[in-house]
């Protein structure tokens, strides 16, 4: 899936502010997010849903607070019962 569809607004939020962080782990975790739920409902999900495992942090926030993005989509897995072959 191309990442193309990924020129949202909360997308380009947080990975403007990625000046260090691996780009392709960055680029894989979103397109991972789009390819399971979805561009609408990814995008709300990087801003809205509360990660417990995170300190109660939206994805978008433990991204930009330097979590390692693989992390992140783990715990959203984990929040949305994704199977875990999808991890």
């Amino acid at each position: 899936m191309s990442s193309t569809r990924w020129h949202c607004v909360p997308v380009r939020r947080v990975r403007k502010s990625f000046a260090s962080l691996d780009d392709v782990r960055l680029t894989e975790f979103t397109e991972l997010l789009t390819t399971e739920f979805g561009a609408a409902t990814a995008d709300s999900m990087l801003v809205d849903h509360a990660l417990i495992e995170f300190g109660g942090k939206t994805a978008a926030e433990a991204l930009e607070s330097g979590v390692d993005p693989r992390d992140v989509w783990v715990a959203l897995c984990r929040d949305f019962d994704v199977p875990r072959t999808r991890w």
